[in-house]
């Protein structure tokens, strides 16, 4: 197994004054696109901050992200909640509508579907669906689609084209983990040319993507990587290594000249590309005076849906604080339906009552899976969906405000977000931890204003969930 540090540590420095001098004499040649990015989850947004989270695809909501003086907004699909058939739909919507608007303001735009950093969700069915409606509405072709999962702060990297998940030190291939086994998303390869053929079922081979190499970047090689860029069509796939932040920019800096004498792209990538195209600079981890208010005497409210071993180890460790109340919600009563429902109000009493108290509460759903056997994996993705709806209507019926939300987990964190607080635009206000960020409610919602923070399922270290409690816990 490889060490990450030995690893890293191999490859040449970048010169980060001169990517830095670079990408500030490049970076204007992109002001005129709206960059729109379409997230399968609400954990995408990540790595920014002061940038707004719509959370439909209405015309208006679209056009409004068009109208921000913001060159970069969000727009949250939770499309890994759905089967394929609703995805292609709202995508073929989504694309529609953003070229529409894009005519209309003669506003021109760059699209990234950004997908999980484990390579698990709808791909490559949603870049499909986008090329497919762009280019029937435009008449212009998509050269190429980039690849590019890398996400440092959740131990994301590409190396000679393998990805890999850091684990206590150790880079283990990303298809010998747990995310490779997803029951819905699974996959096999970690090699990304041979990802993309097994998941494209060989309309793409790995021998004819194209690969940007560290060496290429860590050189570099602007001219290399952008003649590389400007050679593709047919919509291929170019897979970018990255080990660091700044490899992501070398390569945007290649990027954007080719966009400029013409090339079009998609993009499905992490977290960490978004941040780097939108040019948003890093800022500090939020404190707890930033975000709770003392006028509110109440508890927070805390909701673990995510079943990912990392998930389940933060939530024990987080038992180490002892003024917490937990409350189990027996997830897998949704096989009755009456069962459930009752379920469901009895821990959302017994949590408003604790609230109320000022003792912050977390409520989890059983750990241990719902299965139904071999061929049944679309419909344990709807059950997840019923449970979800479930865990949501707590949070929407929730009669005491808490001093802040914390839901673990990707589409526990979107229900709650937008079915749960009734969010219609939000505003990412920043990162409570690496990877963890933190919206800030609109007006509309619920619950207005109150510090809503989304922890993903498989970011953060075993104690990770434990330290943000105890920052926003006053008396931890």
């Amino acid at each position: 197994m490889l060490k990450a540090n030995e690893v890293i540590e191999s490859y040449p420095k970048l010169k980060n004054e001169a990517v830095k001098k670079l990408w500030m004499e490049t970076y204007p040649l992109l002001n005129h696109h709206k960059i729109i990015v379409l997230d399968d989850d609400p954990t995408g947004v990540q790595t920014i901050h002061g940038i707004s989270v719509y959370t439909d695809w209405s015309y208006e909501s679209i056009e409004q992200g068009f109208k921000e003086e913001n060159n970069l907004f969000f727009i949250l699909t939770n499309s890994r909640s759905f089967t394929a058939s609703k995805t292609e739909k709202v995508h073929r919507e989504i694309a529609e509508r953003i070229e529409d608007i894009s005519q209309k303001l003669k506003h021109p735009y760059i699209l990234i579907s950004r997908g999980d950093s484990t390579l698990r969700g709808h791909y490559p069915l949603e870049t499909e669906v986008l090329k497919n409606t762009i280019e029937q509405k435009s008449n212009v072709k998509i050269d190429g689609e980039i690849i590019l999962p890398f996400f440092k702060e959740g131990g994301r990297l590409t190396i000679n084209n393998i990805h890999y998940v850091e684990q206590e030190g150790l880079l283990v291939p990303v298809g010998e983990t747990e995310f490779a086994n997803d029951r819905t998303f699974g996959y096999r390869s970690s090699h990304l040319g041979e990802w993309v053929e097994e998941k494209t079922n060989g309309k793409y081979t790995k021998d004819e993507v194209i690969y940007i190499s560290l060496n290429s970047i860590r050189n570099m090689d602007i001219e290399g990587i952008y003649q590389q860029l400007i050679s593709v069509n047919d919509f291929n796939k170019v897979i970018v290594n990255a080990i660091e932040e700044n490899d992501v920019v070398v390569f945007a800096i290649a990027l954007i000249k080719a966009i400029r004498d013409g090339k079009r792209f998609l993009f499905r990538t992490g977290a960490s590309f978004t941040k780097v195209i939108g040019n948003i600079q890093t800022r500090s981890l939020l404190t707890r005076q930033e975000l709770i208010s003392d006028e509110n005497k109440n508890g927070g409210l805390i909701i673990v849906g995510s079943h990912v071993k990392k998930t389940t180890e933060q939530l024990n460790k987080l038992r180490d604080l002892s003024s917490l109340h937990f409350i189990e919600l027996d997830s897998h009563l949704v096989l009755n339906k009456d069962a459930f429902l009752n379920e469901i109000e009895r821990v959302r009493l017994e949590a408003e009552n604790k609230v109320a108290d000022g003792i912050t509460t977390v409520i989890y759903t059983r750990r241990e899976r719902l299965e139904l056997g071999d061929g049944m994996e679309e419909e344990e993705l709807k059950l997840s969906v019923d449970i979800s709806s479930g865990v949501t209507s707590i949070v929407s019926k929730f009669s005491v405000i808490p001093k802040y939300i914390i839901a673990k987990g990707g589409i526990t964190s979107s229900d709650i977000g937008t079915k749960g607080l009734g969010v219609k635009r939000a505003t990412v206000i920043g990162q409570i931890a690496p990877g963890v960020p933190v919206w800030k409610t609109g007006e509309e919602s619920k619950f207005p204003s109150i510090p809503y923070i989304i922890f993903p399922g498989n970011v953060g270290t075993v104690t990770t969930l434990k330290e943000v409690v105890s920052t926003l816990e006053e008396s931890l």
